[in-house]
């Protein structure tokens, strides 16, 4: 099925795999390189991606590494607020996410600067109001099954019916306010282990049964790291190799730190099917 994303009135359409970039201005991400600060740097990053061919700008200011500890919600604005207000002046036509749990987030990045998308890695389970100021908002969201912190282990009874059955319960919620464009992302890494991770990669078409598109975000993570005994500044290849996976899957965005690579991967994907 061929999906697009309202963005600002206009179509993204999803026929063709996309690339969302990763800006992160927090100075404790687990994946060093991808931190920026300052304008300067901002400014490099994002024009950088931008060149490489990333479609949409995730923008995150809280991380939400294993172990770690989040930022207030007064620091995550001022992070966000500082950064988009850069990408608003340098980057005008760029289509941006705002990576956030918080609905008072959401709300006044959406509000006040030119934010076309919340992602939302809790799946709206650690903010009880950002249920209903996603569909106030009613711009396109990203649903994560998010059944814990990224590293913590969850019990499951069935793992990936169970995976399945929330995201379809939280996609009624959502439609049923009246949220038209949700984007679900399985959520590698949130509650799951490392064997559970890659029972869902090799399962990934099974998430078509949601009738959505799916955004995957395996830049990095520890499913390669710890499984190889590798860093994530080593984990590049691995993680191109596993975004192939993802699109033969049915992956229509792919979440990254590396644009040129995984542009050049959908590009490989295109070839094998037989589009230019």
């Amino acid at each position: 099925m061929d999906y697009s994303l309202n963005i600002n009135g206009r179509l993204l359409a999803l026929g063709t795999p996309r690339v969302m970039g990763i800006l992160n201005v927090t100075p404790d991400s687990f994946f060093e390189q991808s931190r920026v600060a300052g304008e300067d740097a901002l400014v490099a990053r994002a024009e950088r991606m931008l060149a490489e061919g990333a479609d949409i700008l995730d923008l995150g200011a809280c991380s939400t590494r294993p172990s770690g500890t989040p930022v207030s919600e007064d620091e995550e604005l001022a992070r966000l607020h500082a950064a988009l207000d850069v990408l608003d002046k340098h980057f005008p036509s760029a289509v941006v996410s705002v990576d956030t749990f918080r609905a008072r987030v959401a709300r006044e990045c959406a509000e006040r600067h030119n934010v076309a998308i919340i992602n939302d890695v809790s799946g709206f389970e650690w903010d009880a109001d950002m249920l209903p100021t996603v569909a106030r908002l009613n711009i396109p969201y990203v649903l994560t099954h998010s059944a814990g912190w990224a590293g913590t282990p969850v019990e499951y009874d069935c793992f990936l019916p169970q995976v399945l059955a929330s995201l379809a319960k939280k996609l009624w919620q959502l439609r049923s306010l009246g949220v038209k464009d949700v984007v679900v992302d399985p959520g590698f890494g949130f509650g799951k282990s490392i064997e559970q991770n890659y029972e869902m990669l090799s399962s990934l078409a099974v998430f078509a049964e949601l009738e959505a598109p799916l955004l995957v975000g395996l830049s990095r993570k520890s499913m390669m790291t710890k499984l190889l005994g590798i860093s994530p500044s080593e984990a590049l290849p691995e993680t191109s190799a596993l975004n192939m996976v993802a699109l033969q899957g049915g992956a229509h965005i792919l979440r990254v730190h590396d644009v040129r690579e995984a542009v050049n991967v959908v590009k490989m994907f295109g070839a094998l099917k037989g589009v230019s």
